[in-house]
């Protein structure tokens, strides 16, 4: 059975402080075999950066998650690109808008998401997309500008937008929470859309699977996602692991 492909993973974040190096030289023997680790400010898009070229199995992004943008500069947006430049970065991300907690103000959320979705693809990167209660928003804001490529991360719509994502290009990122009681419309938006677009992801440590709910994620948790999914599509977990790595490994070129 091949090795699972996580493609979002925040491994900088504190909660990993313990036990960082032990759990990521364990994934390749614990069923996973890649993982992206994700760039939400300058400071965590660094780390991702430093664990990508500590680790041969791990990749990075860098980007800046709506929750900062507040606190976006021209001068902090030149220090993303000249990360994006670092060897194994494969994707820019994560971006977007989260109506959800509002940290940064809404509109100062829209004017940067429209500017970094010309970062990526001026760096023609794949674009990591965060959407948190402003579904329609980001799908709106994504269609105007010139990136036909990425994955809406930890997808929350439904069976509709799942598809309107693929045809305009996109992956659809699939993490725990299909795993949950009462995750209907989720599920139907699994079933809709081809294999082939789906990725998997923890977003670990948060947002853990079923019988994990609440605990700290990792990536071998992965399994029961890939079993869900596998439930919903009607196929084999093999299958399910051998197409998700090789959408990952077309989408970022791993």
């Amino acid at each position: 059975m091949h090795g699972i492909i996580d493609t979002h993973a925040h491994y900088d974040d504190k909660r990993y402080n313990d036990d960082r190096h032990a759990l990521l030289t364990a994934l390749p023997e614990s069923g996973v075999e890649k993982i992206i680790s994700i760039g939400c400010d300058v400071k965590t898009s660094r780390a991702a950066v430093a664990l990508a070229a500590e680790y041969p199995h791990v990749y990075a992004t860098v980007g800046f998650h709506p929750h900062y943008v507040k606190k976006l500069s021209d001068a902090t947006l030149q220090e993303i690109i000249d990360l994006a430049r670092s060897e194994k970065v494969v994707g820019f991300g994560e971006i977007g808008l989260d109506f959800f907690r509002d940290l940064s103000p809404r509109d100062v959320q829209r004017q940067w998401f429209a500017r970094l979705l010309d970062v990526a693809a001026e760096l023609n990167l794949p674009a990591i997309i965060h959407s948190r209660d402003a579904n329609g928003e980001v799908f709106a804001t994504i269609e105007k500008s010139r990136v036909r490529n990425g994955v809406v991360h930890a997808f929350s719509g439904d069976s509709d937008l799942a598809r309107a994502y693929v045809d305009m290009g996109f992956h659809i990122g699939i993490c725990g929470v299909v795993t949950f009681k009462k995750t209907d419309a989720l599920q139907a938006a699994v079933a809709a859309v081809p294999l082939e677009k789906i990725l998997l992801e923890t977003d670990c440590p948060y947002l853990a699977p079923e019988p994990f709910r609440g605990k700290r994620n990792e990536s071998p948790f992965l399994v029961h996602v890939v079993e869900k999914i596998a439930q919903i599509k009607g196929e084999t977990t093999e299958t399910v692991i051998a197409q998700t790595n090789a959408n990952a490994k077309r989408l970022f070129k791993l």
